[in-house]
């Protein structure tokens, strides 16, 4: 919930940055600058304020699920738990596990916030393969904002673990010596720009690979509908179901992908000496 509350926020800031404005043509296309996309249930209102705010609309969808999801399971959690507070343990666990190989002891105190990314990221995934969805992952507005949260968490995470001292040391690349100090002026700077980068290489990669999926499947579905035409059949050919199953399987990767970096930029802020 909160998650969709910032991308309300940060949309109409993005929507004026130029990474906006690369990613929609020039800023015509509302979402991705006219790209192929199958029908959702939104899209058929043909409504343009809705078109702009058709992300942010799914992404609060998967918040009010995901909120009642919780709350069903805290409310009714048992010692012996039924089948779908086993389903919320077992991913939990599992969360917990593969965040724990990396994070070490770091992990109980970061999975909720990690762990939670994972899924809110892979549901938006998947969104757009369930009939008459959409996915928010095709919105640079939303993977950007994402990506900013995660920056910000983890500069957070910096400052908090290190100190602002301690924090501005690892950005000036820790000088223990008469070398290193004289390579300030050049290491932080260069930190600094990587720092930067970061959030660009999240939301770009999640926005390009979903994005591509998508109109995939979408131009296959085409395809299909195409090749019966001339008989005025009103279903075409499955050319489009292996690309369903491969972009079930990006999906789960680049949601994966996008939890193991947002881990290892965290990682990177840590004390050192907490993980040799």
């Amino acid at each position: 919930m909160i998650s969709s509350v910032y991308h309300i926020l940060c949309l109409g800031m993005i929507k004026f940055s130029p990474l906006w404005l690369v990613a929609s043509g020039g800023g015509d296309g509302g979402h991705g600058g006219g790209s192929t996309h199958l029908p959702d249930v939104v899209g058929m209102f043909h409504s343009e304020a809705l078109d702009y705010w058709k992300p942010v609309i799914y992404t609060l969808l998967i918040s009010v699920l995901f909120s009642i999801a919780a709350l069903q399971v805290y409310r009714k959690r048992q010692m012996i738990p039924g089948p779908f507070q086993n389903v919320i343990e077992m991913m939990v666990e599992g969360m917990y596990n593969f965040l724990h190989s990396i994070l070490g002891k770091d992990a109980k105190r970061y999975t909720p916030f990690l762990g939670t990314l994972f899924f809110y990221v892979l549901a938006m995934n998947f969104l757009g393969i369930i009939p008459f969805g959409f996915s928010p992952s095709t919105s640079i507005n939303i993977t950007a904002s994402l990506a900013i949260l995660v920056f910000l968490y983890a500069q957070y995470t910096g400052i908090t673990r290190l100190g602002f001292v301690g924090w501005l040391d690892h950005l000036a690349g820790q000088p223990r010596d008469v070398i290193s100090w004289c390579l300030v002026p050049l290491m932080l700077p260069m930190h600094i720009i990587g720092e930067i980068a970061k959030p660009f290489s999240l939301a770009l990669r999640l926005f390009g690979n979903i994005t591509g999926e998508d109109i995939l499947v979408a131009a296959f579905v085409g395809l299909g509908i195409s090749a019966l035409a001339f008989v005025g059949s009103p279903v075409g050919l499955p050319f489009n179901v292996p690309f369903i199953l491969l972009g079930i399987l990006l999906s789960t990767i680049q949601a994966l992908v996008f939890t193991l970096l947002s881990t290892i930029y965290i990682l990177m802020m840590l004390p050192h000496e907490e993980h040799h």
